[in-house]
């Protein structure tokens, strides 16, 4: 059975001892603030916008500017121009207009806004031009994915309580949209102008019921079928709310008659990851209290096993028993040694007295046999603010995973990877075809990861694909494309990395 696979997977190299060196002084001081409509939300978006292969970060400021922080090696930043943007709640990169440069779609507690990447990081404010929808929610989730035949991306905005309903907050969940591409409009350069410029236009439509939505994500599912993943706060969970998939391909919603009986969480944040190198992902959702790994097995999933160690449902320091609160979640394999890890940002709501206040991060390190390990303490993450959006990413590009987390109401976090790691790789798909499946292959076993836009909460990164690959001197690597077809394998040496073309 392939969730049984996942307690038995082949042994690697020897877990090696994980450290951070906390270089949040590298950051100009950041803080997400802000009054109720900013108690969740605070996203990082992390990307390479100048093509020097070192990734950038913009961060959410709630009530604050959302700002964008230009990484200029050796772990030092600076604040690049931005339109100024507030009410901000988190952000995604994407290739909104499908001229091959990374844009912005900008969540707020107002009209969401559409940045079309320029030269050098260069950012303009293109949602009236792209005629995208703003709308006027409270918007704290987004994916999204390519229909057969676009080549520009459908768009999943998912929104939390209905600001406008007297009602509110409880019972008021807001209801989604889904944009799609209509289509595209080229203006004929002249001198003045530059290259051609590409205007894209998108129809919504509503998706309903919303159950207060803190993270989407579209991406293959169990069944091998892409899928809208929606994770729910059931705080304000109306009648019959819970975790919620629906299949793309047949836009419903899927239900018991179909195996899928969505768990009933405080839904916060959403990670996916091939835990087992059986090409199928297994799905971590944060919650308040228990984080519930579900486990792809056949055409559904199964709730890990409490001793898998994977709930991380108390805090780890300290004297506080109270439940936790966990936020974003990212699989990364911290260590590069072929097996995924998970980072969980987490931090009280505000103050609410049934969970606990003093609630640090979590670094679980997955070991040989399949089970987590909890060491965000040892190795120097393991901070008590209270964190929400957070990315894990070669900052300085030396091939290990560094850690950016955005606080509520506390500076920014920002720490480097000084492990002493195993050998990596990385994968380029280019153009970066949402919905496929990077597989690597090393004496040691399979590993996959699909490119996705989405999950996290409030943000995300678009970069490279990373994988550790222990003590092996290269790997062979293939694209699996959205629509089945499988690519060359092709080889690799640790270290480097590898462009593969998305049409295989």
């Amino acid at each position: 059975m392939r969730g049984l696979a996942l307690l038995v997977f082949l042994a690697g190299p020897a877990a090696a001892e994980v450290r951070f060196e906390d270089r949040s002084n590298a950051l100009p001081t950041h803080v997400y603030d802000g009054g109720w409509e900013h108690f969740v939300g605070g996203g990082v978006a992390v990307f390479d916008c100048n093509g020097d292969g070192l990734p950038e970060i913009f961060a959410a400021g709630g009530e604050n500017p959302a700002r964008l922080f230009l990484n200029r090696g050796g772990f030092a930043f600076e604040e690049a121009p931005l339109p100024e943007l507030t009410g901000v709640t988190g952000a995604y990169p994407l290739d909104l207009d499908g001229d091959g440069t990374l844009d912005l779609y900008v969540m707020r507690a107002g009209p969401n806004v559409a940045l079309k990447g320029g030269w050098d990081c260069g950012f303009t404010d293109w949602t009236a031009s792209w005629r995208l929808e703003g709308g006027d929610g409270w918007t704290t989730a987004f994916t999204a994915w390519v229909e057969p035949g676009d080549d520009r991306p459908t768009l999943a905005i998912g929104n939390y309580v209905d600001r406008d309903d007297p009602e509110g907050p409880f019972g008021t969940c807001d209801t989604h949209r889904i944009l799609r591409p209509t289509e595209m409009k080229v203006y004929p350069r002249d001198r003045m102008a530059g290259p051609v410029r590409l205007q894209g236009v998108w129809s919504g439509t509503e998706l309903s019921p919303g159950f207060c939505s803190l993270s989407m994500l579209a991406a293959e599912d169990a069944r091998g079928r892409m899928t809208l993943r929606i994770s729910n706060d059931r705080h304000y969970y109306v009648r019959g709310g819970a975790e919620q998939m629906w299949d793309i391909e047949e836009q419903r919603f899927l239900g018991p008659e179909d195996g899928w009986e969505g768990p009933q969480l405080w839904g916060m944040g959403i990670a996916s990851r091939d835990l087992n190198g059986d090409g199928a992902d297994e799905v971590m959702l944060t919650s308040m209290g228990d984080q519930l790994l579900q486990i792809a097995e056949g055409d559904g999933y199964v709730a890990a096993p409490f001793e898998m160690g994977t709930t991380a449902h108390r805090p780890h320091l300290g004297d506080d028993g109270r439940p936790s609160t966990g936020w974003h979640a990212e699989f990364g394999d911290v260590d590069n040694d072929g097996r995924p890890d998970l980072f969980i940002a987490k931090g009280n709501v505000d103050q609410m007295p049934g969970n606990a206040m003093e609630d640090p991060n979590s670094l679980l390190m997955q070991e040989a046999g399949g089970t987590f390990r909890e060491v965000a303490g040892e190795a120097g993450v393991a901070a008590v603010a209270r964190s929400r959006g957070a990315a894990l990413a070669d900052f300085d590009g030396d091939g290990r995973l560094d850690l950016v987390v955005v606080n509520r109401r506390a500076p920014m976090g920002l720490w480097r990877n000084v492990s002493d790691a195993g050998g990596f790789v990385t994968v380029e798909v280019v153009p970066r075809r949402i919905g496929g499946r990077v597989e690597l292959r090393t004496a040691t076993g399979m590993q996959s990861q699909q490119v996705t836009v989405g999950g996290g909460h409030a943000g995300g990164s678009a970069l490279p694909l990373h994988f550790g690959i222990g003590e092996a001197a290269g790997a062979e690597v293939r694209f699996v494309s959205p629509d089945g077809r499988v690519g060359d394998w092709r080889e690799v040496t640790a270290g480097g990395q590898l462009v593969l073309n998305a049409g295989g």
